[in-house]
């Protein structure tokens, strides 16, 4: 609950991460004690798991949420938690995140969460969507998604966040923002972060049409940078981080934040705003009945 509770505003979540200490400095390859389950007052194994190699500056983030990697308030909320973390230690310069699940990176955003919750329940949920992304777009590190499954909705968000996208070149999975299908509209900033990467009009026809990818069309458009045997894709991730790091941090992280400033405040600026029309779109009748129909079909399938 504490955890929860810190996502409610920035500064509480910083005075949180404040109270653990970076792993020693004398361990080569360390994995933060944060995410050691001991040490956690969670009842369940740890949905994040980070390994840091300090010979290299680069972490390497593992979702391990089963079956799908779905973001759960208590996922981002671990996710968020894991990259201010690294953030904070100075010698970390570097960041890969890949799945632990099989065939999947992440499924997006956890319908559980949406569907018969409360609007405060809603909200806080919505809060920690947005957290997850200001976290990763807006960092200082080197971001390389290695996409070694399908990554519709928020799984394509949180790819797109990262300075570089290499997939698994596996014509089974796919990658889109398909929220249309749902009976959802994205909202601006994930609008936003699609027209940044593939251009206005291919992120019109994606998201009136809710596409999902194959990996030949997503690098066809500019969705992933880079496809390669799945076998291959953290090796890949590794070689691609390491010509990013070769250039000066200050001068990359300032052209970054330049390049992304704009789309970064406009999210900032209209946060509140933003959870507010989210919490009365989603509560609405008739996206509860779409949301649960999606449910239900789902069911049917593991049936």
């Amino acid at each position: 609950m504490a955890l929860r509770a810190a996502l409610r505003s920035r500064s509480g979540l910083s005075g949180l991460l404040s109270q653990w200490s970076s792993c020693s400095s004398d361990i080569r390859m360390c994995v933060s004690p944060l995410l050691v389950p001991q040490q956690r007052n969670y009842s369940t194994p740890p949905k994040i798991r980070v390994e840091f190699d300090q010979s290299t500056g680069v972490a390497v983030m593992h979702m391990q949420s089963p079956p799908v990697n779905s973001l759960s308030l208590d996922f981002l909320t671990e996710l968020c938690i894991s990259v201010e973390k690294l953030e904070m230690d100075k010698s970390c310069r570097g960041l890969i995140i890949t799945s632990a699940q099989p065939k999947v990176f992440s499924a997006g955003l956890d319908i559980t969460e949406m569907y018969g919750k409360s609007p405060e329940h809603c909200g806080a949920f919505w809060r920690s969507v947005q957290e997850m992304w200001l976290k990763l777009y807006g960092s200082n590190m080197v971001t390389v998604a290695a996409i070694n499954g399908s990554s519709p909705a928020g799984g394509c968000l949180m790819a797109m966040t990262c300075d570089y996208r290499i997939m698994a070149d596996n014509p089974r999975y796919n990658i889109g923002l398909n929220e249309t299908q749902l009976g959802i509209v994205a909202p601006f900033w994930f609008m936003d972060t699609m027209k940044n990467t593939v251009g206005q009009r291919t992120t019109e026809m994606a998201l009136q049409l809710g596409l999902l990818y194959k990996p030949a069309d997503a690098l066809k458009i500019g969705l992933v940078d880079q496809l390669e045997p799945e076998d291959q894709v953290i090796a890949a991730a590794t070689q691609t981080i390491s010509r990013w790091l070769a250039i000066p941090d200050h001068a990359r992280q300032i052209t970054k934040s330049m390049m992304r400033k704009k789309t970064i405040d406009k999210l900032t600026s209209n946060r509140e705003s933003d959870i507010q029309y989210f919490v009365n779109f989603i509560t609405k009748d008739s996206i509860q009945k779409s949301l649960g129909g999606y449910m239900e079909m789902l069911k049917k399938r593991k049936a």
